[in-house]
């Protein structure tokens, strides 16, 4: 259940930024699907095992390749989804956390917070670039004729 709240929390905040970024209203409901999704694949990831590192990468590459995929099925940019579809994945408490930790002379919390947030940050960058990284011809639909 704590699950789903999540999902539909991170969904609500991803059509928050979609908004705020200008996106066409008609592609609300993907951008809140790829980034829900993500943010759900992240928490069900990490109760399985994984650290939060690796859940993050699989999670972008997941939202990347969704993001993909329906920017074909409804002819836009790709970045329509990805760049509000990301946002939940995107480390802002370990960047909060690590300045709160430097604040409060805890130079050792600081540090672990903040390689951390490091850690998933370049998790993301690799995974969206991995998965740009498929040719496009592997997503466009041919046309007869």
């Amino acid at each position: 259940m704590i699950l789903f709240v999540h999902f539909l929390a991170a969904a609500v905040g991803t059509v928050a930024f979609a908004l705020i970024f200008d996106v066409p209203p008609k592609y609300y409901p993907l951008c809140a699907l790829i980034g829900g999704m993500g943010f759900f694949l992240v928490e069900l990831l990490m109760k399985l095992g994984l650290s939060q590192t690796e859940a993050t990468f699989l999670a972008t590459m997941v939202v990347t390749l969704s993001s993909r995929v329906s920017a074909v099925w409804q002819r836009c940019p790709v970045t329509v989804f990805l760049i509000s579809g990301i946002i939940p994945l995107v480390p802002g408490a370990g960047v909060y956390w690590t300045a709160y930790y430097l604040i409060m002379n805890n130079t050792s919390e600081a540090l672990t917070r903040g390689f951390t947030a490091i850690r998933v940050a370049v998790a993301i960058v690799l995974g969206i670039v991995l998965m740009l990284e498929i040719p496009n011809r592997l997503f466009v639909r041919k046309q007869k004729g």
